[in-house]
């Protein structure tokens, strides 16, 4: 089938997503085949269109809240579940473990997400919002062509935060798995079960606003089907392939903007700056107290994280 072409209506958790009132979700086919649930909010928004590009083990429901940020802001926002994620097709038997044949697979998603907002005729200019792994799915995308006018980036997955030791150790391990037919395993030191679903508040990761954290928490709780565990060696494999080849990849002249926090523990913030550094129209905002869910901080850093976006969105209105 097509890319796109399958637009009947999907399920949309709308009291969980708490987004604006007109969210629809529907199933979209990429070009293999892999059904994935496209969700989209603010038909009748003004500014244009937010393609939002989750990271991995999220799904549109948890974006809900941003959507109604980004209407506010005169935009529409579209997002895709991820192929092996949220309410798209899962790709193991297991469907708890996150898993991809290849990392550029997400670019099929992305070729379908792209023609179902032309079919939906969604307002123009384009811009993409990513986040984490999205971040790393986002980069490829402008550098083969994603029709956006401006590109912001939360927390970007250009590297993964791991100790000197443990990198090398990373890439053998998910190296000899993949060599040996086992990259369809649970990778070392990871769980099965959802990260959110059982850490507590204080120890966390993602962010330090309790609200939302109980919120993102409860999301999953109410809706196990939306939730992924750990990653697979295979997929630790492929991602790390694929920071590789974006950090020395040949950057798009397309304006960006790349948000990091101080409390940063997820993704590389040091691979963030020599991305950035290395990218001509791109700027670095550093966020104070932020962990790495930007977009779902604290009150005062949301603000911040929101105001940044919209400036760089808000330049390209009218222009081109």
């Amino acid at each position: 089938m097509p890319d796109g072409t399958d637009h009947r209506a999907a399920p949309l958790h709308a009291l969980l997503a708490q987004g604006p009132g007109d969210g629809a979700a529907r199933w979209i086919v990429a070009a293999d085949g892999v059904r994935l649930r496209a969700v989209h909010w603010g038909r009748e928004a003004t500014k244009g269109t937010v393609l939002l590009f989750a990271g991995r083990t999220e799904y549109a429901e948890k974006y809900g809240r941003v959507a109604a940020d980004l209407l506010r802001l005169g935009f529409a926002t579209l997002v895709v579940d991820w192929r092996g994620q949220g309410l798209s097709e899962r790709l193991k038997a297991d469907r708890f473990l996150g898993h991809v044949e290849r990392f550029g697979d997400y670019q099929l998603d992305v070729a379908a997400l792209v023609a179902h907002g032309r079919a939906l005729g969604l307002p123009e200019p384009w811009h993409l919002l990513a986040h984490s792994m999205g971040g790393a799915i986002g980069l490829r995308s402008l550098i083969e062509g994603l029709p956006v006018r401006s590109a912001a980036f939360s927390a970007p997955m250009w590297g993964i935060q791991m100790t000197g030791a443990l990198k090398p150790v990373a890439w053998s391990v998910s190296e000899m798995g993949r060599q040996l037919g086992l990259g369809h395993l649970l990778t070392p030191g990871q769980e099965p079960s959802v990260y959110i679903a059982r850490c507590d508040f204080a120890g966390n990761t993602l962010t330090s606003d309790r609200e939302t954290f109980e919120w993102i928490k409860g999301q999953v709780v109410a809706e196990p089907e939306l939730g992924l565990g750990g990653p697979s060696l295979h997929w630790l494999n492929e991602a790390l392939r694929e920071m590789r080849r974006l950090m020395t990849a040949r950057l798009p002249e397309v304006p960006a903007l790349a948000l990091v926090g101080t409390e940063e523990i997820v993704v590389d913030p040091s691979r963030i700056r020599r991305r950035v550094a290395s990218w001509p129209g791109a700027r670095l905002a550093v966020l104070t107290g932020a962990r790495h869910e930007v977009l779902m901080e604290a009150p005062a850093i949301r603000a911040r994280a929101l105001k940044e976006i919209a400036g760089l969105f808000g330049a390209q209105f009218g222009a081109g």
